[in-house]
């Protein structure tokens, strides 16, 4: 089934950034716990066949997620966020870097910096995301890996979730 909410996907070669404009069928509030409480992103945050398996997470300005994605053969691929700010509802910021299960990270890859904001239209909410690399190469990579397959596949998850809330 085809979904009427808007899903906008633009790479700015120029400023290494991935821009990502997606509305969700659902409340401000229960999106913001969707992408901040780690019981409901490990339902929805990696692309089907994996799984999204937290280990540690602590949602606040210098706090961490450490988690992984699971294979179904069960091989895991960690990584970390790193919380740089949080606005309540409104706006929150973080590095993510592959890592091993310890939250070493992997320096072949390099972290991406995402921002992403919320906000409220009826009964709709939009969440802005803008994703920076370092490097241009960077960013080509993770694209040539299939991140927005990737993160679209897990949009569509979550989008199931919220219908249930």
């Amino acid at each position: 089934m085809k979904s009427d909410l808007l899903m906008h996907f633009s790479v700015d070669k120029e400023n290494k950034t991935v821009n990502i404009k997606r509305e969700f069928n659902a409340s401000l509030s229960n999106v913001w716990s969707a992408w901040t409480e780690a019981s409901i992103l490990d339902k929805w945050w990696a692309p089907a066949p994996f799984e999204s398996k937290t280990k540690f997470m602590d949602f606040r300005e210098g706090g961490k997620r450490l988690y992984a994605m699971v294979s179904p053969e069960g091989e895991e691929r960690w990584a970390v966020f790193e919380y740089t700010s949080i606005s309540p509802k409104t706006n929150f910021k973080h590095s993510s870097t592959f890592c091993d299960a310890e939250g070493n990270p992997n320096s072949e890859i390099g972290s991406s910096y995402w921002d992403l904001t919320f906000s409220e239209n009826g009964n709709l909410t939009t969440v802005d995301v803008a994703i920076k690399r370092d490097s241009l190469a960077e960013l080509e990579k993770v694209i040539e890996m299939g991140f927005k397959e990737g993160f679209t596949m897990t949009l569509q998850t979550l989008d199931k979730i919220l219908e249930t809330k």
